[in-house]
């Protein structure tokens, strides 16, 4: 039968069922953040809670001197869907007879927020007075429009210049096994909606309208086929896609006035969005279409190559799993992005990816313990000068 109630299980167990147990459909919080707050309190962090909009952040602090190791990481969860479609409710957390932790938010990523928050106390109970700092950056404006959440608290940030050295987003970054991949860097998004004007007018009297989904498609042809960049030892060549074409009337006898186009980038550092930018345009100009088309910058690449922190989150996987992750920038993006700009290095390093956003999302719950012992072992080579002692 499922464990439906957290006694007996992990300290990180426990948490993740208390965090699992409360609906925080993006962008609510519904109180995760004040759970975490209290614990990181009696750690003697200092926290500083951000709401900015309807949307929670804080950022807390332990520590006064030295290089600053911040943990990233939201408490909003995307939306289930039906009830009746998951095999147990989604926010009434259970291990299931497989030993899988099964609840909205397992994964992706109250996992990782359990996990990171024991993995610290741990960390601190054993080096109370640790070299450098420790911080914790958490939102509920991930799975949202992410414009109040991590956005914001880094801007606020970097104007009263506060310093952010190393970075770890705990979004689940494994594919096969925990610890297989550690994610350091992702691709830009750029997104752009182009807007195509001709003259609407009867199907039988074409040459008294002019059709722009005609007149797309050369340019369109084109976009598609285009040799952006060629990638590169970190990234794989920018992407174009075609997401959703709009035009017509609904009739069948109805030339439309106008064509709607709905396209994204996935970009390498090979290339910047204004380049991109350009690029697109030149292409639309070269086919004599008379068009507008509005850009959206989603996030530009980022990409953390060497370092002590990509360094030192290998040694944690190896320390507890004994094998060696491969570092990879495949995948969509994440806050990741806005905390890069600081200047900091940053990597994301979670749990299985397979069930995120899925129905019947859920993580196998020894892997949670194990995460732990990865984040307490990361911060040891990071803070204790390359040492491993688990």
């Amino acid at each position: 039968m499922p464990t439906t109630e957290p006694e007996g299980v992990s300290p990180t167990l426990t948490l993740a069922f208390e965090l699992l147990s409360r609906a925080s459909v993006t962008p609510d919080d519904e109180g995760c953040q004040e759970l975490m707050i209290e614990r990181l309190a009696a750690l003697d962090f200092h926290i500083e809670r951000l709401p900015f909009g309807d949307v929670k952040n804080f950022w807390a602090v332990r520590g006064h001197h030295g290089p600053v190791v911040a943990f990233a990481g939201h408490t909003d969860v995307v939306p289930t869907g039906p009830y009746t479609n998951w095999q147990y409710p989604p926010f009434e957390p259970c291990i299931d007879d497989e030993g899988m932790l099964c609840g909205r938010g397992a994964a992706d990523m109250k996992g990782s927020l359990a996990s990171m928050l024991t993995a610290v106390e741990r960390f601190v109970a054993n080096h109370p007075d640790h070299d450098g700092r420790i911080a914790f950056l958490i939102t509920s404006d991930e799975e949202g429009p992410a414009v109040d959440g991590t956005r914001a608290v880094v801007e606020h940030l970097r104007e009263r210049n506060e310093r952010l050295d190393y970075c770890i987003v705990g979004e689940p970054s494994s594919t096969t096994y925990l610890g297989d991949a550690i994610k350091n860097g992702r691709r830009g998004s750029l997104g752009a909606t182009l807007h195509i004007k001709g003259v609407q007018g009867h199907v039988a009297y074409p040459h008294l309208a002019r059709n722009p989904i005609h007149q797309a498609m050369p340019a369109l042809d084109a976009l598609v086929n285009e040799h952006w960049d060629a990638g590169n030892d970190f990234f794989p060549a920018t992407s174009f896609q075609i997401s959703n074409l709009r035009a017509g009337t609904g009739a069948t006898n109805v030339i439309p006035g106008d064509v709607e186009v709905v396209f994204n980038f996935r970009f390498s550092t090979e290339v910047t969005s204004d380049e991109l930018k350009a690029r697109t345009e030149a292409i639309l100009d070269r086919h004599g279409l008379e068009y507008q088309v509005d850009w959206t910058l989603n996030g530009e690449p980022f990409l953390t190559a060497e370092g002590a922190l990509v360094d030192a989150a290998i040694k944690g996987v190896e320390a507890v799993t004994g094998k060696r992750p491969a570092l990879s920038t495949s995948g969509g993006t994440s806050d990741g992005r806005f905390i890069a700009t600081l200047g900091a290095q940053v990597v994301e390093l979670g749990p299985l990816n397979d069930t995120i956003h899925k129905v019947n999302e859920r993580v196998r719950a020894s892997d949670l313990d194990d995460l732990s012992r990865i984040y307490e072992a990361t911060l040891q080579a990071l803070l204790c000068s390359g040492e491993v002692n688990l």
